[in-house]
């Protein structure tokens, strides 16, 4: 078999904020509930996590935002031996040589800023907060599983709406890209169409999905898509989650990795397990959530293997594990 080098990572998805924020008293230096616990973060060789503060659509939800961010501030403060904030394109340099885990935060759903019934310009207001709490965020997600005043989620057909085009205006030239993994494929489409009718600045990624041609599933990106976010020098970060890799084989991931490559976005795959909470999730049809060769980000250097076993050369490894979302980062942000 060959070998490969330990590389560093980074992931461009977890859902550890919103865990900590429902559990409050759990220790994330230990907590095994999360995949991305800082314990497998720090033996898994993670150089860098972003941290997603999530939303559902539903009164209150911007209070819950307001919690995570507050949560992600504590982390820092809390565990500054192991975390260290990631905010320009100098501190994604130097993260590959520091011992700690470098750290930034997202908004997954843009109901975490502005409820359905308020005033948008209050949502922005709300946003502005959520930064001034964060620092720098660096993805935003409109949607989630669901339809919401900005546009059609994952499970829903709705387009780009007013609202997600005032979004979108408002995001031009602030360095914060917008994510598409929760979003409905017309409301996709709405993104790419405006941003380029308009001659918008904004980086569009998918922080969590996987592709639909090797597994069909909503959450996964058509082809057309693929080519369009390789085109604007996006981002696509690998999903763990079994449902969206491949419900009975693990090796699965790799094949979605292979055919991302075979498609040329060998410059913009990247990581973005996916690890959430489950142990309460309604669904007990999708147990377990992840294989065994993905349950945790101590997994990254066995997949990286195994990649390499089947002949990947080092170059194309280190581009999968931090090399291209470090330079999507330093790009964003120089």
């Amino acid at each position: 078999m060959r070998s490969t080098k330990k590389f560093p990572v980074f992931d461009l998805h977890c859902d550890l904020l919103s865990y900590l924020q429902s559990a409050p008293g759990a220790d994330p230096a230990g907590v095994n509930d999360i995949g991305a616990s800082l314990f497998y973060l720090q033996n898994g060789g993670v150089q860098l996590q972003v941290m997603a503060i999530y939303s559902d659509v539903r009164k209150g939800s911007t209070e819950g935002a307001r919690a995570q961010a507050q949560v992600y501030k504590n982390l820092l403060s809390d565990y500054a031996d192991y975390l260290v904030p990631v905010s320009d394109a100098q501190s994604v340099q130097g993260l590959v040589h520091s011992e700690k885990v470098g750290m930034v935060a997202a908004i997954e759903n843009a109901a975490g800023f502005c409820e359905e019934d308020e005033p948008l310009e209050k949502g922005f207001e709300k946003l502005e907060e959520i930064i001034n709490t964060t620092g720098p965020i660096l993805y935003i997600g409109i949607t989630h599983h669901t339809e919401n005043r900005f546009g059609g989620g994952n499970f829903s057909e709705a387009g780009l709406k007013p609202d997600g085009e005032a979004l979108l205006e408002y995001l031009d030239g602030r360095k914060i890209a917008i994510d598409l993994s929760h979003t409905s494929d017309a409301l996709a489409e709405g993104i790419f169409n405006y941003t380029a009718k308009h001659g918008l600045e904004v980086p569009i990624i998918a922080s969590h999905s996987n592709f639909r041609s090797v597994m069909e599933h909503k959450r996964n990106l058509p082809d057309e898509f693929v080519q369009e976010i390789i085109a604007r020098k996006g981002l696509i970060g690998m999903n763990f989650l079994r449902a969206y890799v491949n419900n009975e084989r693990p090796e699965a991931l790799e094949e979605h990795i292979r055919y991302g490559i075979e498609k040329g976005a060998g410059d913009v795959l990247c990581f973005g397990a996916d690890f959430f909470y489950t142990k309460d999730h309604p669904d007990k049809s999708r147990i377990p959530f992840y294989f065994q060769e993905h349950e945790n980000a101590t997994k990254y250097a066995g997949i990286l293997e195994r990649l390499g076993a089947e002949g990947m050369d080092e170059e194309q490894l280190r581009k999968i594990s931090y090399e291209n979302a470090q330079s999507f980062m330093i790009r964003l942000w120089e």
